[in-house]
């Protein structure tokens, strides 16, 4: 991975990433955002994946389904967020649309995706403190403003 800090204003930090064939998109963002110290930060991105993970949550079973695309995808849309946990550690909530070969779209949660040639992320971030817990009537690990 490849960055670069592009502005560095009254906690305002904002950031490109650019991600090399084979990296492993959530693992390598949420490793940049831990060692960075990033707190409240939005981003987006583009680029394309060799194969991606995708979850939908079932508010029901408050499950995640996972469903896996085993083909080239363009990354044609990619925004989230990335916060901090209660531990301390750094969790990013991103969705995605990717577009297949046959001009058709994916969506949902990414749960992984192995880049493919590149991704290419903004990071920005934001002077707030945003963290993370678990909702108890969800079930999920969400923003707690």
């Amino acid at each position: 991975m490849r960055h670069k800090l592009l502005e560095d204003i009254g906690g305002r930090r904002k950031f490109v990433l650019v991600l090399d064939a084979g990296e492993n998109a959530v693992a390598s963002i949420t490793a940049f955002a831990q060692d960075n110290g990033l707190g409240a930060t939005s981003l987006t991105g583009i680029g394309a994946f060799a194969h991606a993970s995708l979850g939908y949550f079932n508010p029901a079973t408050k499950e995640f389904r996972q469903n896996d695309i085993g083909d080239q995808t363009e990354v044609l849309s990619m925004i989230g967020n990335i916060a901090v946990e209660a531990d301390g550690n750094h969790k990013m909530h991103v969705h995605v649309v990717l577009g297949c070969i046959d001009a058709t779209t994916r969506g949902g949660h990414l749960i992984e995706g192995s880049v493919r040639p590149t991704l290419e992320i903004m990071l920005e971030e934001s002077p707030a403190h945003l963290a993370r817990g678990v909702d108890a009537k969800s079930g999920l690990v969400l923003i707690q403003p």
